[in-house]
């Protein structure tokens, strides 16, 4: 078994095929693609299907230009943004079925690079069993699309 690990580590990292991480609270993707490939995929996968990005957000930037001021020396991120963005069919779909599914819009999904590190992490936050899994799906559409090579 760990000669069949470390294989398949060998061949993703040689053939760049996205490792997959998934817990009960996010579902991720690891790429040796550029930053700048993956924040232009994802932005090309969103708005390929009709959406608009509402808003991205810096957060990488905003933790460093605040690191001192809140007493750290740790440099969490190279890169970091969150791209947030909706869907009006999905989400009334989702809505009409639960109006309180109201608190997982609008979207979001991360792209992030960690200092040092030459691979990129794409992901999204999951979603309960029920009806959001249509949003579930469709950001893990999103977010492998954007990671295409």
């Amino acid at each position: 078994m760990k000669h069949f690990a470390a294989a398949t580590f060998a061949l993703s990292t040689l053939f760049a095929i996205p490792a997959l991480a998934q817990d009960q609270d996010m579902v991720s993707y690891t790429t040796g693609l550029d930053y700048e490939d993956v924040t232009f995929g994802l932005e090309s996968a969103i708005t390929d299907r009709g959406f608009v990005v509402d808003h991205v957000s810096h957060v990488g930037e905003m933790l460093e230009r605040t690191r001192a001021d809140v007493g750290s020396d740790v440099v969490l991120f190279e890169q970091a943004d969150v791209y947030s963005f909706c869907s009006a069919k999905l989400s009334r779909q989702v809505m009409e079925a639960n109006p309180m599914n109201i608190t997982f819009c609008p979207y979001d999904i991360f792209v992030a690079q960690r200092p040092g590190e030459d691979t990129v992490t794409i992901g999204f936050r999951s979603f309960p069993e029920g009806e959001m899994q249509i949003i579930q799906t469709l950001l893990d559409e999103i977010a492998q699309e954007a990671i295409e090579e």
